[in-house]
């Protein structure tokens, strides 16, 4: 199959994959609306040559459910991130996507939960797919959500009935391995009324001189007295634009977590958002972005209240170190018939030298008169006194400034899975 984007090669993709005639024409949609729409007007400068991005790369290994099975090379490739190590253990299921496809699934929870990847459960579950596919993320609202329509692959779908609640995460995990590869997966996750679900995810890719793409869209739908809790630590290789829209919508008493950390890429654009639709419901996100030399992270998250006594909370931690560039960038909206509603924004950074830099973009509109919104932001350079202090002690430098770092994103670290927040120390240390 050829990888250049034209609409031969979307046709091409869409036959190979057996889809529907209505996928096929949604695929045509967004790829028009694609070459139609410009870069984004704010945040980093995306100097990226779509010409040269691959969109489509599959090594035709078979899905399998049974890693032994697995092509030895991939399966190396992961077990040296140390994926499958923590699996067994902790997790009721794991999906790992290597490159454009999904290549390894294996499922531990009950027959009733739906835990497939996404291309698979458009065949499998053709009518609840269609019903929750670009509902929320609609393909022409920028044109990284109209490319991912136009040549979406992998990524994870999820229903938990009502009434079922998790007591282990699930997980899935994407690799890049090929030079200039844009990755595209495409996540949908339905927790029903009265469900929970925990789901944890990780990314990361081989360094190259050359730029690669992620453009990820992620779905997802909270019921009635639901809750759902998203962990994200994305280690991309500083070659990688990764730019990903990430939207839930919560209902009546529900409650949407998200738990973002931003440790890798050479640009970084994504504001995980809550659309608060039903009564009481609750939106968090909480999250860090660590820029160091010749990254730029803008990111941040976004809460809209529609409910009543609807309430959320933004905290963003950022650090900024070697000339790195970290933004917070967000935006709450409490609307006119959300009354009694409670939003707090949080944003705080250190800066590690004199050449890095960190800039706040906060929009706050209040449309009713009962609601409040409170918003905090503090900038601060790396403490001196504090170093010298530590070194006085018998630490080395770099460690005395990882535990002063590690100390100021301790909120954020005691809300990862214990694994994650053991990675989560490797890549900081690193």
């Amino acid at each position: 199959m050829q990888k250049k984007l034209t609409k031969e090669f979307i046709i091409e993709l869409s036959k190979a994959k057996n889809e529907p005639k209505w996928m096929l024409d949604f695929r045509l949609k967004s790829y028009a609306k694609f070459l139609e729409l410009d870069n984004p007007k704010f945040g980093p400068l995306i100097d990226l040559d779509l010409e040269e991005i691959l969109y489509y790369k599959n090594n035709h290994a078979k899905n399998q459910n049974n890693w032994e099975k697995v092509d030895h090379e991939v399966k190396n490739t992961f077990e040296s991130l140390g994926v499958i190590a923590a699996e067994e253990k902790y997790l009721a299921g794991v999906s790992n996507q290597y490159e454009s496809e999904v290549i390894y699934h294996n499922q531990k929870v009950d027959k009733d939960i739906i835990f497939l990847s996404t291309d698979e459960a458009l065949q499998k579950y053709p009518e609840l797919f269609q019903k929750y596919f670009n509902n929320l993320v609609k393909y022409d609202e920028n044109k990284y959500t109209a490319l991912n329509g136009a040549v979406w692959s992998g990524g994870t779908f999820i229903y938990i009935p009502k009434n079922v609640i998790l007591d282990r995460p699930l997980q899935s995990y994407f690799r890049i391995d090929t030079k200039n590869l844009g990755q595209f997966e495409r996540t949908i996750i339905i927790v029903d009324d009265y469900a929970s679900l925990e789901y944890i995810e990780g990314c990361t890719a081989k360094s190259y001189s050359s730029n690669s793409l992620h453009a990820g869209v992620v779905e997802i739908y909270v019921g009635k007295h639901a809750n759902m809790r998203y962990s994200t630590i994305q280690n991309w290789s500083t070659d990688v634009y990764n730019l990903v829209t990430k939207r839930a919508i919560v209902s009546d008493y529900g409650k949407m977590e998200w738990i973002d950390g931003n440790i890798g890429s050479k640009i970084t654009m994504k504001y995980p958002s809550c659309i608060l639709q039903g009564d009481y419901a609750v939106g968090n996100s909480l999250s860090i972005a660590y820029a160091k030399n010749n990254q730029k992270l803008d990111a941040g998250a976004k809460m809209i209240h529609l409910g009543k006594n609807t309430k959320s909370q933004i905290i963003s931690k950022s650090i900024a170190e070697n000339g790195g560039l970290s933004n917070y960038r967000g935006l709450v909206r409490i609307g006119k018939n959300a009354t009694n509603s409670e939003a707090l924004v949080k944003c705080d950074t250190i800066l590690m030298d004199e050449i890095s830099q960190s800039d706040t973009y906060p929009t706050n509109i209040i449309e009713n008169s009962s609601s409040s919104i409170s918003h905090e932001a503090t900038i601060s350079k790396f403490d001196a006194d504090k170093l010298f202090y530590l070194m006085s002690k018998g630490l080395t430098q770099d460690r005395a400034k990882e535990l002063i770092i590690m100390g100021f994103i301790a909120d954020f670290k005691k809300e990862l899975p214990m694994e994650y927040a053991i990675e989560l120390n490797r890549l900081i240390k690193d």
